[in-house]
């Protein structure tokens, strides 16, 4: 059992910065999905169990950054050049076993998330 508390959201004009963190119980491959009013949740990014690998949705590829500290089992998401359209609940998600890391299928475990509203 993995357990994931997200931090870091808040309130920010468009063009600001926000920094997300997601403290895990353990050390796994870890993702971010956002969920906005009225949609589906969908893919953010994702990095491997050693950090060497990171993916990106298209929509985020180049303003977001995502890290790990496995020291501190901690996982970040460096959000920059904000947009209203990142307006969402973030959610840190975690997986025991291999799955597609774009799809909320492919993990085991999910934080509460965290409110990011980016104002214009």
């Amino acid at each position: 059992q993995v357990q994931l508390v997200e931090s870091g959201g808040g309130l920010v004009q468009a063009g600001g910065s926000l920094r997300l963190s997601c403290a895990a119980s353990g050390r796994t491959f870890m993702g971010w999905f956002r969920q906005a009013p009225g949609k589906e949740r969908e893919f953010v990014a994702a990095i491997s169990w050693s950090g060497s690998s990171t993916y990106y949705a298209d929509s985020v590829k180049g303003r977001f950054t995502m890290s790990r500290d496995n020291a501190k089992n901690t996982v970040y998401l460096q959000m920059n050049s904000l947009k209203p359209e990142d307006t969402a609940v973030y959610y840190c998600a975690a997986r025991s076993r291999v799955g597609s890391y774009y799809l909320t299928s492919g993990y085991d475990y999910w934080g509460q998330g965290t409110q990011v509203t980016v104002s214009s």
